[in-house]
């Protein structure tokens, strides 16, 4: 394949988005260029669609996602020469705060699953570091003879801790700047919560109203709530506030009333639902849990393909929070994704053309190490029979780990590249020989049934 020219894919982009006066901000994630439109009206769509290098457009929400790949970052790269877009930061237009009104009154679910999905997308890479230090540091205690009290344990220990202790400052940066806020602000929020006097403080009140006991650094429901509340007061008070006051004023007041409420209301509020949701998803589990993971395990690709996967990552936390792993959601996309990486190569197997071989080739290989973008947007969707054997293949890997009770130890990418965290802390391998056997089995299921479908499907055309 040749080398992409992220120069020419960035003002094709541009282009196609009518121009950089049309653009309001441009963000990404591990595989999408994320773009927020002033003018919704003046995109062309089935132009941008085909711009060489863009895999496929997703539009959620407002937010134009221009599927890239892994290779993102250097087209994001060329987005920040351009000095009059803004990549990342606060965006005070009326009229793009207005169509996103618009369309979450069109469709209230897609844009909640949209704004979850968008506040965590950018948090991932902070997360697979601090998750899979934990599993170093397994792997150095347990092979290395590294004991707890040496200082290269304590440093990695610290990188592990400080990752998912610090999730509230992330998540109240990313889902303020998502909202189109003050993501600085939203940081200082989700660093209030976790400070030392109100984290999971006893016999706290504020003039003379209790203020319920709240581990914050273990849940993420407040500070997202707190988010939300303080994005209205802050853009409320922007409008008000005369121009010369509010660089001082503005902050000061939004905050002063924001941290009161969301310690008194909304932190409650969040952690009642945030337990209610562990609670829920874990009866579902101890239920059925073969099927609780197959479900996951067939419907991961129609999740990325929807841009919802990335929505499912509270329930990982609170799982993880709450038993200490997660026998449900990356344990059924491990499977998922790898069986995506399984039907992607015998799509590639065969294919008559060299363009698509080696597409399909590459978004494989990439699967198998997690990420799936690329192959369920350029493989999957396009041909048909991968996503079918994909899916199958998730849907028995799934059961397996579900009957074999697999479960992945920290937070990572799913898939080949993430094996470190299917290691037991106590040093036992069995749960790894289940991982390796569950995934290997995801990628012999779907290759076969997607080499017996494409081969089915190629004949019959070439009949017709």
């Amino acid at each position: 394949m040749a080398k992409k020219d992220y120069v020419q894919i960035c003002e094709d982009i541009i282009s196609t988005c009518g121009g950089e006066s049309n653009i309001a901000n441009v963000t990404h994630c591990m595989t999408r260029l994320r773009i927020q439109l002033h003018d919704e009206t003046r995109i062309n769509k089935d132009e941008a669609k085909k711009i060489s290098g863009v895999i496929d457009l997703i539009v959620r929400g407002g937010e134009y996602q221009f599927v890239i790949g892994q290779d993102v970052p250097a087209l994001f790269a060329e987005f920040k020469k351009h000095d009059g877009i803004k990549t990342g930061g606060e965006i005070q237009d009326t009229d793009a705060v207005k169509q996103d009104i618009k369309a979450g009154r069109e469709n209230f679910f897609a844009n909640i699953m949209a704004f979850i999905g968008g506040t965590f997308s950018p948090v991932i890479p902070v997360l697979i570091a601090g998750g899979l230090t934990g599993a170093v540091l397994t792997l150095l205690t347990t092979f290395f003879g590294v004991s707890a009290e040496d200082g290269a344990y304590k440093i990695f220990y610290a990188v592990n801790q400080a990752a998912f202790y610090s999730l509230p400052i992330f998540i109240g940066f990313s889902a303020s700047n998502k909202l189109k806020s003050n993501g600085y602000l939203g940081a200082f929020l989700g660093a209030i919560l976790l400070y030392s006097t109100i984290n999971n403080a006893e016999g706290l009140e504020f003039f003379g109203i209790k203020v319920q006991q709240i581990a914050y650094n273990s849940t993420v429901f407040p500070v997202i709530l707190g988010v939300l509340f303080m994005s209205v007061i802050y853009k409320n008070l922007q409008k008000i506030m005369p121009v010369y006051l509010r660089t001082i004023f503005v902050p000061l007041i939004t905050m002063l009333i924001t941290v009161p409420v969301t310690l008194i209301v909304l932190g409650p509020i969040g952690n009642l639902a945030g337990t209610w949701l562990a609670d829920g998803v874990l009866t579902v589990y101890r239920v059925a849990p073969a099927i609780a993971v197959m479900i996951i395990g067939i419907t991961t690709p129609l999740m990325v393909f929807f841009g919802m996967n990335n929505a499912t990552y509270p329930v990982l936390f609170l799982l993880i929070a709450e038993i200490g792993s997660d026998p449900l959601i990356c344990t059924g996309m491990a499977p998922a994704n790898v069986a995506v990486g399984g039907a992607c190569l015998a799509a590639a197997m065969i294919a008559k053309n060299a363009e698509v071989r080696s597409v399909a080739t590459g978004a494989g290989v990439t699967a198998l190490c997690g990420i799936t973008e690329p192959g369920v947007y350029g493989v999957l969707f396009v041909k048909k029979y991968p996503l079918i054997g994909a899916m199958i293949g998730g849907g028995a890997g799934g059961l397996l780990a579900g009957l074999l009770g697999m479960t992945q130890y920290v937070v990572s990418t799913p898939g080949f590249i993430s094996i470190p965290a299917y290691i037991n802390p106590d040093g036992t391998s069995r749960n790894l020989i289940v991982s390796l056997i569950v995934m290997v089995t995801a990628v012999a299921v779907s290759f076969a049934i997607t080499l017996f479908l494409g081969k089915r499907a190629e004949k019959k055309s070439a009949v017709n």
